[in-house]
């Protein structure tokens, strides 16, 4: 395990999908300890666990009932105990995520806000409505509707950013960020060895008025006190260890405030996540749509912070997947033809960035998005919410159905891929049936098979990993964009102490041309995802569809 965040790759877990061993179709925690082997095989250093406490899954584990326990439908506490000390023996630390803008309504603390007990009503937001009863903003919440919920036995509302089940902290209080801190404390004295922090950047409530322009999230975006609320809980929790990792889930952040988040020297984060480069198949803000990806805006937005966050020595999170995206190998690469080389290609260009790359379950074998035909087969709360909202804006069921297939959180969330048995190995055969459909592209797409083939994309990740660890131009290099202006090449310098790292990247399935590239005098290429790849002549490149090459001097 490299202890330096700036070596090392970071596996993402959706526990619910990723292995179950008790037959109940929900993946737990002795499916993550019995896959141990396999991501230390990966070559990954850290576990980041999306949420497996107490909840009552209206949101999948991302509303806590209680922070302190495990929900029985994933383990137990010694479950969690074996998971953090086997990871420990492979060299594996285990990175929880932990949601603390909000909490489940059944959370403690708000069923004795709602028995009228004051001291846990400053826990959340309970706000009077308008003269004519109206909520207290027209702030729209994350999942559709009003962000205010009324509870009759006020005349109050509360506010709820996501599901109305899920009540924002009120983080003014310093009651609440004890609590927090109490809780961090805790998780790590059983030896977590990081934490990624849910939509964090929401914490720090502004002024409560009408958002004349928009859905009202300027109004909780990077708030007033945010930098300061970061500050503390580094200060009194994991800022006591230099060796704990943190990220941040900054939701529709801006840069500047992320060379705070996230500088060297700031007291704040480890690193950052941050989604604009995951909007450019949205229309500005809007993501139930349906258009095509704007190529030169995502190069634009990744190099914008690759270069701005390098100047202010602050990290980046680098990644295409998690449990909130549609798959990347669909999304921006193609599923059919060009499958395995668009998958390599789009795993290039992420892990030789500056940052600490994130791999999101069933990405190292290049899982696709759901073959799901009918809307009863989602189960995201926020997909079910936009399908109806879309038809209410007048779109045909089919419409509202095709852009539910295209952008649904589920997309991410299908059970994982093992091998070609029933269940995509995912559970047995005598089991209950899965809690969600398995992608029927199983008996092709499975880590059984890209084990067993050294040319698979699991074995190209595989190395892409360890380059992070031999080749310290991709740990600690500068970064310099090139080729910033053609229409279908990403490409890119890295330089660090005399050595140099040219990565090039074809992001479409057609052959081109790059004629002003650089001279590759002395190099030698490291790798590649065709094995009788083009050799640039003379600063000429020419890439074959989704060709990807990355050269070293």
């Amino acid at each position: 395990m490299s202890t330096d965040f700036r070596k090392s790759t970071v596996y993402q877990i959706y526990p619910k999908s990723f292995c179950d061993t008790n037959k109940d179709g929900l993946g737990d925690l002795r499916g993550v300890i019995k896959k141990l082997d396999y991501m230390k095989e990966l070559g990954v250093d850290y576990i980041w666990l999306t949420p497996f406490f107490v909840s009552p899954q209206n949101d999948n584990g991302y509303d806590v009932e209680d922070y302190y326990n495990i929900d029985p439908r994933y383990g137990t506490m010694e479950d969690v105990e074996e998971l953090i000390a086997e990871g420990k023996k492979r060299g594996i630390g285990l990175m929880f995520d932990m949601v603390f803008n909000h909490v489940s309504t059944r959370h403690e603390w708000f069923r004795k806000a709602m028995e009228g007990d004051p001291y846990y009503k400053d826990f959340f937001f309970f706000r009077k409505g308008k003269d004519d009863g109206a909520p207290p903003t027209n702030w729209e919440s994350k999942f559709g509707g009003n962000a205010w919920e009324y509870v009759e036995k006020f005349d109050e509302y509360y506010l709820h950013l996501f599901d109305v089940t899920q009540a924002d902290l009120n983080w003014d209080n310093e009651n609440v960020r004890r609590e927090i801190q109490k809780i961090v404390r805790f998780w790590m004295d059983k030896g977590v060895r990081g934490f990624r922090f849910d939509v964090v950047n929401l914490i720090s409530k502004g002024v409560f008025e009408d958002d004349q322009t928009g859905d009202g999230r300027k109004y909780y975006t990077d708030g007033p006190n945010i930098h300061k609320y970061l500050k503390e809980l580094h200060d009194m929790t994991f800022g006591t260890d230099a060796e704990i990792l943190t990220v941040g889930e900054m939701s529709s952040t801006s840069i500047e405030n992320c060379y705070q988040y996230a500088g060297a020297d700031t007291g704040e984060l480890s690193m950052v996540f941050s989604f604009h480069h995951l909007k450019v198949d949205f229309m500005g803000n809007e993501k139930w749509v349906l258009v095509p990806a704007d190529f030169a805006k995502l190069k634009k937005i990744i190099f914008e912070w690759q270069t701005k966050m390098a100047e202010h020595n602050a990290w980046n999170a680098v990644f295409w997947c998690n449990h909130d995206q549609p798959r990347v190998v669909s999304r921006f690469g193609d599923e059919g033809r060009y499958w395995k080389e668009s998958a390599k290609m789009l795993g290039t260009v992420i892990h030789c960035l500056r940052g600490t790359p994130y791999v999101y379950q069933g990405e190292e074998i290049g899982m696709t998005n759901t073959d799901f035909a009918e809307i009863s087969q989602f189960k995201d709360v926020e997909s079910l919410n936009h399908y109806e909202i879309l038809q209410n804006k007048g779109l045909s069921a089919s419409d509202a159905l095709r852009i539910v297939q295209i952008h649904s959180r589920d997309n991410g969330r299908t059970p994982m891929q093992w091998d070609d048995s029933a269940y995509a190995g995912f559970t047995s055969a005598d089991s209950k049936k899965p809690w969600i459909g398995v992608n029927g592209n199983y008996p092709r797409v499975n880590a059984a098979s890209q084990l067993a083939d050294p040319d698979s994309i699991f074995r190209y990740y595989q190395k892409l990993i360890a380059l992070r660890k031999e080749v310290d131009v991709i740990a600690f290099g500068d970064i310099e964009p090139l080729a910033e202006s053609h229409p279908s090449v990403f490409a890119y310098r890295r330089t660090y102490e005399g050595h140099e790292l040219i990565v090039a990247a074809n992001f479409y399935g057609r052959e081109c041309s790059w004629k002003s590239a650089p001279d590759l005098s002395g190099f030698k290429k490291l790798i590649g995802n065709y094995s009788e790849g083009s050799v640039p002549y003379n600063g000429k490149w020419t890439l074959k569809p989704y060709e990807t090459q990355v050269w070293y001097k």
